[in-house]
């Protein structure tokens, strides 16, 4: 049977954590190795013509034809279609206010057409 003693097992140090050992302060650096060549090319970007339409949002004017909770509208737009619409941050920022009948500039996202942000007040 193993005798326990009443003084506590010795501290590690922070220098000796299972890492490299660290290299004493003040003393020369080690010589990196020479480059070689110029850097790495990184590969080319799409046309910018069909990056542009797949992203690029679809901008519309309409008219609000609904006050919904949550800073929600219903606009409808030139065409008929009625959308689900949110303001934007720079509008909520300003405090802009938006009631029944104002005319609106709107993006929608071309993968949800039933969506839509509102950008601008007419």
């Amino acid at each position: 049977m193993q005798a326990f003693s009443s003084m506590p097992p010795p501290r590690r140090s922070n220098n000796n954590r299972g890492g490299p050992p660290r290299r004493p302060s003040g003393g020369p650096r080690p010589a990196s190795p020479p480059r070689s060549g110029p850097p790495p090319r990184r590969p080319e970007p799409e046309p910018e013509d069909e990056l542009k339409q797949k992203e690029e949002a679809i901008e519309l004017e309409g008219v609000i034809s609904a006050v919904l909770a949550g800073t929600m509208f219903r606009v409808t737009l030139k065409n008929g279609h009625e959308v689900l619409a949110h303001i934007s941050g720079k509008m909520r920022k300003k405090f802009i206010r938006l009631v029944i009948g104002d005319g609106v500039k709107i993006q929608m996202s071309p993968y949800d057409m039933d969506k839509a942000r509102i950008v601008y007040r007419l």
